[in-house]
């Protein structure tokens, strides 16, 4: 997530240089084409029915992908608040007042185990949402890039799942296909024996395994995003279009510019230029905004959010030696 006011002008003209360079060589050579051999230039009310069509065709792919963004922002919302809401549950709720025999000192080890798994399940559900699908941008610079933004692919999942675990309760974790979702049945499984053991009533109980069920369901719903694309057709027919109308803008622009003199035709390439760079750019700002989790510069900071419930709930619980925030990299937040 950029954090920063707007990109600057060189930033945009950086990561869309290609949706210029691209129409400024081609209108050039569609000018040259027409002073040398006479090129035949295009009606212009045509051409701009196409664009007209276009513009909405993009608009369309552009709601429907900041949609998933804001999605897969209020999931990560709802993660932060049963994330809090299970944490000072879990210290408030499991005591000894049902007659279960637990010190004083075993009830806190049980707080704090039950808040590290928690920890231990967002690490793991961050790891897992970063795997790189076949659908999401994947070129050599782009992977580079992903390497410097992105934690989860500089280290190494099993020691930060693990460091709040259990040895034992690591490699089990480790081992599942959904080591998330392991964890959540995990802690389904700890108020279940708490329960037996009468540090928790049945009201308690159902509250707590409420919490670890909507912690389930956003899990859900965050790897239906992550799994499921954003529909194929809609993108590739989406920057077909965009391309096939850009074509034709230098064409369709030669007569109104011709008209201005004898050098008029030239001022034709930059507003050709121009206004196949909104179109494309248009399209661009949908195409990376399809992937809310792939780890790049528009991602959801999930590593961020992640990090700050941990602080969060292990203050709840007492501990005082916490992980510092996350801090942006050159004003993109992770």
């Amino acid at each position: 997530m950029y954090t920063g006011k707007r990109y600057g002008a060189l930033q945009t003209l950086r990561w869309s240089q290609h949706r210029i360079v691209g129409p400024l060589l081609w209108s050039l050579l569609v000018v040259a084409a027409h002073e040398v051999v006479g090129f035949v230039a295009l009606p212009l009310v045509p051409v701009s029915l196409v664009g007209t069509a276009v513009a909405f065709y993009i608009g369309f792919k552009n709601n429907k992908a900041y949609e998933r963004t804001w999605e897969a922002r209020k999931i990560y919302g709802a993660i932060v608040n049963a994330s809090r809401s299970f944490a000072f549950g879990a210290r408030d709720l499991v005591s000894d007042v049902y007659g279960g025999g637990a010190t004083p000192d075993e009830l806190l080890t049980i707080h704090r185990r039950m808040v590290h798994r928690h920890v231990a399940w967002m690490d793991a559900l961050r790891f897992q949402l970063r795997r790189v699908k076949s659908w999401e941008h994947d070129a050599p610079r782009i992977q580079t890039l992903r390497e410097e933004l992105c934690l989860e692919h500089r280290e190494e999942m099993r020691a930060i799942v693990a460091a709040p675990l259990s040895a034992e309760e690591a490699e089990e974790v480790l081992a599942q296909i959904n080591p998330a979702a392991h964890l959540l049945a995990a802690q389904s499984r700890e108020l279940a024996g708490l329960r037996r053991r009468q540090l928790l009533d049945g009201f308690s109980h159902v509250h707590l395994q409420g919490l670890v069920d909507e912690l389930m369901t956003q899990q859900g719903k965050a790897e239906r995003i992550k799994n499921f694309p954003f529909p194929r057709q809609f993108s590739t027919v989406n920057a077909l279009f965009a391309w096939i109308f850009c074509a034709m803008v230098p064409s369709a622009l030669l007569t109104p510019f011709e008209a201005l003199g004898p050098y008029g035709i030239w001022g034709m390439v930059p507003f050709s230029t121009a206004i196949c760079w909104v179109f494309l750019t248009a399209d661009q700002i949908g195409d990376w905004s399809e992937n809310p989790f792939e780890g790049l510069a528009n991602d959801v900071p999930i590593t961020q959010m992640s990090r700050g419930i941990e602080r969060d709930v292990r203050q709840m619980v007492g501990e005082t030696d916490l992980p510092p925030p996350r801090e942006p990299i050159n004003a993109i937040l992770m």
